[in-house]
C-alpha cells in the first residue's frame, strides 16, 4: 500500500517486472493510469488490501492529499475515480455505446467474470462464441448466418468463426485482452492460414477473397512481451509469439490446420454451407469482373483530374519512414477526408483544412440510395466508385487511406438525407468501416452569437440560450443554414483541434439489413407513422431568456 501514489503517478512502477504472472499482460509500466491521472482534474485511488485502505488524492497529476492508511472491511480491490480535465476535453461527455462494447469485451475475454456498469450487471459464459453471437445476432437473428458459429480453442489462442451475406470481412482481434481494433501480425496470421486450411480441406485453389468474402471472426492469442506498433496498442507488431518462440504464422496455422480442419471432417453440413458461400462469392466476382476493369479504367482516368477530390499529404496506408516512426503514427491517426456536398461547402472546407491530414471530397448532390443493390452498382455509379478509390477500399480494409472518414452535410432536411444515403453506402458495401470505428458526422455550430466583444458559436438551441443569456443586451444572433454559409476563416475552428465528431456506431442488436431496411426500404408508411407518433417540437423560448 505504501507504493499506491508511485504506482499512479510515477513512471517505471508497473510491478510487472521478472514476474511470471505478467509475462502476457499488455503493459508493463501502467502508463495508462498515469497519463488518466494527468489528464484528469480530479483523480482518486483507493487501495484495499488485507484489511486496510489506502487513498491519495491528484489534481491534473499533482497529488493534493495522501492519505494514512485505514482500516476497511471492503474487500481487496482497487477502485479509481476520475474526472477529465476540461480545459484539455472540451465539451467531452461519455459515450455509453462505446462503454458498453468495451466492458462486453472484458467479458469477453475473460469467461465468467461480471462487470457491473450504471446498475447492469455484464458476464460472458462462452467467451469469443458469445462475443460473435452478439455481433451477428446470431440467437435472434439466426437465418443472417450461413452457418452456426464454429468455436475453437487451444493453449494461447480462441477462435470464433461464421459467414453472413455481408460484404467484406469482419474481425474482432485481441492480444492479452487488449482489442487491437487495427489488427496486426496475429489477424494477418490468421487471415492467411484460413484460406490455406479451406484449400487444403476442399483440395480446391479458391481465390482467397471468395474463401474471406462475408467472414465474420473473433481471433485473441496470448504473447510474451508483445510489442505493438504504437502507445495506443490498436496493432500487434509481434512476429513471433515469444522471444525464439514459434512465429506468429506458424502458431495460427498450427492451431487452425488441426483444429478446424477437424471440426469440418465432424461437421459435413457445416463444411457443405460453406463451401456453397464460398462458390457464392466465386460467381458474383466473376459476373463483376468485366464492368469493374471497366469502371477501373474511368477512374484512372478521372483520378487524374478528379476535381472532386483534393487529397491530402499523408494518408493511413503510407510506409513509415525509418526514423520518426511514432510521430508518424501519431500523424496517420489525423488523416481524415470529409465527405461534402456541394462546391460551396467544399470550397469553405478546402480553404480552411489542413492540408498535410485533411482530404476534401464533394458529391454531386444526393449520391444513390444503395439499399438492396449489389455491388455492381458501386462500379457502375461513377460517383460512388470514385469514392472507393479515394478511399482505396475496393479490395479490403488493409489499405484504407484515411483513419476518419467524416461525414459534412448541411443541419437541414436535405442535409440529413444526404447523410443517410451516404451511411447507407458504406453499411451497405463497407460495413467494417462502421464497425472498425471510422466513420463520423461532423458537427458544425447551429448560431452564431455576438456582441462587439465576444463570439460564441453554439451547437444547440441550449447553448444559444446560454450565449445569450451571457452576452446580454440582446446580441447578435446568426442562424448557419449551410456549410457554405460559414466563411473558411470560421470554418478552421470548427475542423481543428476543437472539432466535434459524432461516431456512427452501430448497436449490437441492429442486424445491418433489417436496420437498412427499416430506414431506407420501400416501407413509407411504417417510417411515416413513427415521424407522427415521435414527433417532437422545440419552441425559441431565446426572448424569454433576454426579457
Amino acid at each position: 500500500l505504501g507504493k499506491v501514489v508511485d504506482v499512479v503517478s510515477k513512471i517505471n512502477t508497473g510491478a510487472k517486472y521478472d514476474s511470471k504472472v505478467f509475462q502476457k499482460s499488455v503493459g508493463l509500466n501502467g502508463v495508462g493510469t498515469k497519463a488518466v491521472n494527468a489528464l484528469s482534474q480530479y483523480f482518486k485511488v483507493s487501495s484495499h488490501r488485507e484489511g486496510k485502505v489506502k487513498v491519495a488524492e491528484f489534481e491534473r497529476g499533482n497529488l493534493v492529499t495522501e492519505h494514512k492508511e485505514a482500516k476497511t472491511d471492503e474487500q481487496n480491490g482497487t477502485l479509481v475515480q476520475f474526472v477529465p480535465d476540461d480545459t484539455i476535453f472540451k465539451h467531452f461527455h461519455f459515450i455509453p455505446e462505446y462503454l458498453e462494447k468495451q466492458i462486453w469485451n472484458y467479458c469477453f475475454l475473460n469467461a465468467g467474470l461480471k462487470i457491473s456498469f450504471n446498475g447492469k450487471n455484464y458476464i460472458s459464459r462462452n467467451g469469443l462464441l458469445d462475443l460473435l453471437t452478439r455481433e451477428t445476432n446470431a440467437d435472434t437473428a439466426p437465418e443472417g448466418l450461413r452457418y452456426p458459429i464454429i468455436h475453437l480453442k487451444g493453449d494461447d489462442i480462441e477462435v470464433a468463426l461464421t459467414h453472413n451475406n455481408d460484404y467484406g470481412e469482419d474481425y474482432h482481434s485481441f492480444v492479452n485482452g487488449q482489442h487491437t481494433t487495427q489488427g496486426g501480425t496475429h489477424q494477418a496470421a490468421f487471415r492467411e492460414a484460413y484460406v490455406k486450411v479451406i484449400r487444403d480441406f476442399f483440395k480446391k485453389d479458391y481465390d482467397a477473397s471468395d474463401i474471406r468474402q462475408g467472414i465474420v471472426a473473433a481471433v485473441a492469442v496470448k504473447v510474451v512481451e508483445p510489442v505493438f506498433e504504437s502507445q495506443t496498442k490498436t496493432k500487434l507488431g509481434s512476429l513471433n509469439v515469444e522471444e525464439g518462440g514459434q512465429t506468429m504464422r506458424q502458431f495460427v496455422f498450427e492451431f487452425l490446420s488441426k483444429q478446424l480442419d477437424n471440426f469440418l471432417h465432424k461437421n459435413p453440413s457445416v463444411a457443405e454451407a460453406l463451401k456453397k458461400k464460398i462458390e457464392q462469392s466465386e460467381r458474383e466476382r466473376k459476373e463483376l469482373a468485366g464492368i469493374k476493369k471497366l469502371a477501373n479504367e474511368r477512374a484512372k482516368k478521372a483520378n487524374l483530374h478528379n476535381r472532386k477530390l483534393r487529397d491530402c499529404r499523408v494518408h493511413l496506408n503510407d510506409e513509415p519512414p525509418v526514423k520518426g516512426k511514432q510521430e508518424f503514427f501519431a500523424t496517420q491517426k489525423e488523416t481524415t477526408i470529409f465527405i461534402t456536398e456541394g462546391d460551396s461547402a467544399s470550397g469553405s472546407i478546402t480553404k480552411a483544412r489542413e492540408v498535410a491530414t485533411q482530404a476534401v471530397f464533394s458529391l454531386r448532390g444526393k449520391p444513390l440510395n444503395c439499399f438492396g443493390m449489389t455491388k455492381k452498382i458501386v462500379y457502375e455509379n461513377e460517383e460512388l466508385n470514385l469514392l472507393q478509390h479515394a478511399l482505396n477500399i475496393e479490395e479490403g480494409m488493409e489499405g484504407l487511406r484515411f483513419n476518419r472518414i467524416v461525414i459534412a452535410t448541411d443541419a437541414d432536411v436535405d442535409g440529413m438525407h444526404i447523410r443517410l444515403l451516404i451511411m447507407t453506402f458504406f453499411i451497405q458495401f463497407f460495413p467494417d468501416l462502421v464497425k472498425n470505428n471510422h466513420i463520423f458526422i461532423l458537427e458544425t455550430p447551429l448560431f452564431r452569437v455576438r456582441n462587439k466583444q465576444e463570439t460564441i458559436y453554439c451547437y444547440s438551441e441550449q447553448e444559444k440560450q446560454r450565449a445569450v443569456k451571457k452576452l446580454g443586451n440582446k446580441p447578435e444572433i446568426t442562424r448557419f443554414k449551410g456549410l457554405g454559409e460559414i466563411s473558411p476563416d470560421e470554418f478552421g475552428r470548427f475542423i481543428g483541434e476543437d472539432m466535434r465528431l459524432q461516431p456512427v456506431i452501430i448497436d449490437h442488436g441492429d442486424h445491418l439489413q433489417h436496420l437498412l431496411e427499416y430506414y431506407m426500404g420501400k416501407n413509407t408508411q411504417e417510417r411515416q407513422e413513427f415521424i407522427i407518433n415521435n414527433l417532437k417540437v422545440e419552441l425559441d423560448t431565446v426572448e424569454e431568456i433576454v426579457a
